[in-house]
């Protein structure tokens, strides 16, 4: 469990929380209660899951009226940086578990005890205030909602447009408004009494926007204020959204107090059933797409890509023996093959997919392989996903889009031309790309070698084509200056040019897939560059701090920050196939064992209690102190811990 204690580390005040819905939707915010992101909010959905996402409640303006005082339960800040109200004095504590709480001392006597979670079946946030200890005089508990309705990468500003009317139960405990025409109505259903006040709030300041170099200022509107007596017990707010508005008859102060304490009930069951922190987290990142299931692959602002997905779920679900979800993530993405290839990702709006990547059916044939390695599959699902693996791999073998096929010359996977990004290491700005890597970059080969391995288990006519690959790869990737590998040959298509670029990609010939290229003195040479020029604490470097490309800290507007994405910038995903490469080269003594989760885990379990809580950042600075960055929950950081994690119980099950 997560916690703070009094007084409050500051620093501590924008460590974020995340609620997910199940659908692409989700709340979300910090510690602190401060708006830090324009994706910090407590109703956010998906319209069109997991896509088309729209922010309707922003935030809530809380305090607690007693004894002719005011008692702040929020803070905000306004620009340029003005904090008001200001909550530090009087937070005494936070925790995430079950779901994100908060401690707010009003006296010496008394606290209120505040918490919001999202119920997963439902899509409906639930906010719940109640008064500990004595002392406090007739407390009222106000709050005023925050709207927008806007797209959730956008911004709100005020407009004479914004509908401020309000549908109204007889009891006064329930209000539903519909900011824009088109958007979803969204509906407060309390135990309290809703007055109608509407108002706009100014110039709210997104501070982490800021840094990004983008957009940080919005008005919310209030349209008015829910008013709750905290003497007669605990004051509760069920926020959802609808394509209509509900009517009176479904709402009621003692349905709502009821529902929620339903709500709360099922929630706290199944977050128990889903077993330990790091699973609870995963649970997150699965969501619905069509009649099947996707993985996102980070919050806030990720969509479902296809290599993020089938990275991720090794761990997430396949690790954690959630194969019927398992199972139907292939089975939804094997519906998208086209020309052999699976896209890259799909976009928040509209249906076509990008198939932009040379590793996302790769590592889509990895994760088949792993999961028909267990007893799960019927007869007919096996079936399907071999094919989806052979059209792939016919696919690639004559060739598809962007120059991607398999060279006559040496049985090695290419694949590139000017202009796009097809690797992992996609960062581009307007028309530069990055790191282009067009070629026969390391690490495609490892999973074209890998994918023909595993589909040679079911049809023989691959295997010669895998042992081609291999005694070329073995031939044509060892640098002789350093014995480690190349990033890439036949660098932009060109016959014998290599890359010399010390990156982290040569892991994947000796850790991170079923099938390592090189043993012995081979793989040593690899492991010892990795560990010497590139591993750090949270992950490996993209790029070693000897290149002169090499960008150590992460930050500024979008072209520094892309700049930086793949060039030195740390990878938590990664330590997966390092420590799996680490234990393969020097043995899974029981010593070893131990030093692996003293040296490689132990920093990422302690990155749980930091920045997106309970989970795993996307990436952090290259230099010391490595810094988060990117996004604070990232699926392929957590579902490589989870498969690092059950590799080490086997190994220490089968050493017992």
């Amino acid at each position: 469990m997560t916690g703070i204690e009094s007084p409050v580390d500051i620093s501590r005040l924008e460590d974020e929380w995340l609620e997910a819905d199940g659908f692409g939707g989700f709340a979300s915010g910090t510690v602190g209660t401060l708006r830090t992101r324009r994706y910090h909010a407590l109703l956010l959905a998906a319209t069109r899951a997991p896509g088309g996402r729209m922010v309707l409640v922003n935030g809530i303006e809380a305090w607690i009226e007693a004894g002719g005082q005011r008692f702040a339960l929020s803070m905000q800040r306004y620009g340029p940086d003005v904090i008001y109200p200001d909550l530090r004095g009087r937070l005494a504590g936070f925790v995430t578990a079950p779901w994100p709480t908060w401690r707010v001392q009003l006296d010496a006597y008394a606290a209120v005890i505040a918490e919001v979670f999202v119920c997963k079946s439902t899509c409906e946030t639930v906010l719940r205030w109640r008064l500990e200890g004595g002392g406090a005089d007739a407390p009222v508990l106000k709050v005023r909602p925050l709207l927008s309705g806007r797209d959730y990468h956008a911004l709100h500003h005020e407009n004479p447009v914004f509908n401020f009317s309000a549908q109204v139960s007889a009891d006064q405990s329930c209000a539903s408004w519909q900011p824009y025409g088109g958007l979803p109505v969204v509906r407060a259903a309390t135990n309290g009494a809703y007055t109608h006040a509407p108002d706009w709030y100014r110039n709210f300041c997104y501070v982490r926007e800021q840094e990004r170099g983008l957009d940080c200022s919005e008005d919310l509107a209030t349209p008015g204020v829910f008013s709750f007596n905290l003497a007669e017990g605990e004051a509760v707010m069920i926020l959802s959204a609808s394509s209509a508005a509900a009517t009176a008859s479904a709402s009621g102060k003692s349905h709502t107090a009821a529902h929620a304490t339903g709500l709360a009930h099922a929630e706290r069951q199944r977050r128990t059933a889903l077993g330990s922190r790091l699973q609870r987290s995963a649970d997150a990142y699965v969501v619905t797409r069509n009649e099947g299931r996707t993985i996102l692959a980070g919050f806030p602002w990720f969509t479902d890509w296809g290599r993020d997905t089938f990275i991720a779920m090794r761990g997430l679900l396949i690790a954690s023996n959630r194969l019927d979800d398992a199972e139907a993530i292939l089975l939804e993405w094997s519906g998208t093959l086209s020309e052999g290839m699976l896209p890259n990702r799909f976009p928040d709006y509209g249906d076509a997919p990008e198939y932009n990547s040379v590793d996302a059916s790769l590592w889509f044939i990895v994760a088949v392989h792993e999961y028909l390695a267990t007893p799960h599959a019927s007869a007919h699902t096996r079936a399907h996903l071999q094919q989806a693996a052979e059209t792939i791999l016919t696919g690639y073998t004559n060739g598809t889009r962007f120059n991607i096929g398999a060279s006559t010359d040496d049985g090695l996977l290419r694949a590139g031309i000017p202009g796009v990004q097809l690797t992992w290491m996609d960062a581009k700005v307007g028309d530069w790309v990055v790191t282009p890597r067009i070629g026969k970059p390391v690490e495609v080969q490892a999973l074209w070698i890998n994918a023909l391995r595993i589909a040679s288990a079911w049809n023989p006519k691959w295997r010669q084509a895998a042992e081609r690959a291999t005694h070329t790869f073995r031939q044509r990737f060892v640098d002789p200056a350093t014995q480690a590998l190349f990033d890439n040959v036949d660098v932009d298509h060109v016959p014998g040019t290599v890359d010399r670029s010390i990156r982290p990609n040569q892991v994947f010939t000796i850790g991170g897939l079923p099938f390592p290229l090189l043993e012995g003195a081979a793989a040593r040479a690899v492991l010892n560059q990795l560990e010497a020029q590139l591993l750090t604490p949270l992950g490996l470097r993209s790029l070693a701090p000897s290149d002169p490309a090499y960008r150590g800290r992460y930050g500024g507007g979008r072209l520094a920050r892309d700049g930086a994405y793949h060039q030195g910038t740390v990878w938590l995903w990664l330590i997966g196939p390092f420590v799996e490469a680490w234990l393969r080269v020097n043995g899974a003594s029981a010593d070893n064992l131990t030093q692996a989760r003293a040296r490689f885990l132990a920093p990422l379990y302690a990155h749980l209690d930091c920045a997106g809580l309970d989970h795993l950042s996307e990436i952090a600075d290259g230099d010391a102190p490595h810094a988060p960055a990117g996004t604070p929950f990232q699926a392929w950081s957590l579902g490589e811990l989870l498969r690092v994690e059950n590799l080490l119980a086997r190994f220490e099950h089968n050493g017992a």
